[in-house]
């Protein structure tokens, strides 16, 4: 009987702490977060990490041999985080598009 007793004690500290679990309230501190602009992202990875790079490409005359692309900020996720990134992204844009019509990111259609 001790065994059950220690059984049902065991599930009740569990559930006890599943509900906390459930009750934690997030606050989000914004106090040292900036702010950045980018219209380049390129992405990497390794077994360990994903890193993402922003940066902003100022060349707006078409037809340059070269162009610079000035990076700003470096992210850098693990795999699980990248995963959930996509999920998140998946559905934000899911709910742009159904607000506002289809996203084409093919470009613009070449003149002819």
């Amino acid at each position: 009987m001790a065994t059950t007793n220690k059984t049902a004690e065991e599930a009740d500290k569990a559930k006890v702490q599943e509900q906390a679990q459930a009750q934690t309230r997030l606050k989000w501190d914004d106090s040292a977060m900036k702010s950045s602009y980018a219209n380049v992202c390129n992405v990497t990875s390794t077994r360990e990490e994903v890193v993402m790079l922003f940066g902003v490409n100022q060349a707006w005359n078409r037809g340059q041999k070269e162009v610079t692309i000035q990076l700003t900020d470096r992210i850098i996720i693990s795999p699980y985080a990248a995963k959930r990134l996509v999920m998140l992204l998946d559905g934000v844009v899911k709910e742009y598009e159904k607000r506002f019509g289809a996203l084409n990111i093919e470009g613009p259609t070449p003149r002819q």
